[in-house]
């Protein structure tokens, strides 16, 4: 079966000022760039053989993406279909506010002026189809958001799940195309 690995970027300064960092390219921090060469340090010692990464064009994926390529080895490419979800007026808001948490439930609504839950979905979903189509095995740098997306597509979610659910940085996850 054919895999592909999806990692979420390193901490960033928004993540320890708990903010939506969305479309916003909010840096690593020090622990961002440690977090992500001890990833791919972990990645090559269990052994996971991947040809290529593809990151977000946003620094926080794009810097720890490159950590990860320079100790496997292996190229690193940007794919703008990765950049994080735009969250509207809710970009440097609290994670964790209320409002913000009850909007993440209404798949249809742009955040006032970002990009919906359902538009996320097609191009992800849309960048999923093509990369199944070949067997190169893949590592995906990117955001909590796209995590959100990728495991919908590999794994029957509800709602609830679907709005809830999250990575913690540089955590790796595995999936396997059916």
């Amino acid at each position: 079966m054919k895999k592909i690995y999806f990692v979420r970027h390193g901490q960033t300064v928004w993540n320890v000022e708990n903010k939506i960092c969305g479309v916003t390219d909010s840096p690593l921090t020090e622990v961002g760039h440690d977090q992500a060469i001890a990833t791919g340090q972990a990645i090559l010692e269990k052994g996971i053989v991947a040809d290529e990464i593809i990151c977000s064009p946003l620094s926080r994926a794009h810097d720890t993406a490159n950590h990860i390529g320079e100790i496997l080895g292996i190229p690193v490419r940007v794919e703008p279909q990765l950049v994080e979800q735009n969250f509207g007026k809710y970009e440097s808001t609290p994670r964790d506010g209320k409002e913000f948490q009850e909007q993440k439930r209404r798949f249809v609504y742009d955040f006032d002026g970002g990009e919906s839950m359902m538009r996320v979905g097609q191009r992800i979903y849309n960048l999923l189809d093509e990369l199944a189509k070949d067997d190169k095995t893949y590592i995906l740098v990117a955001h909590n958001g796209i995590a959100r997306v990728v495991r919908s597509y590999f794994m029957n979610m509800e709602n609830e799940e679907y709005s809830a659910f999250g990575v913690q940085n540089c955590e790796v996850v595995e999936y396997e195309y059916r």
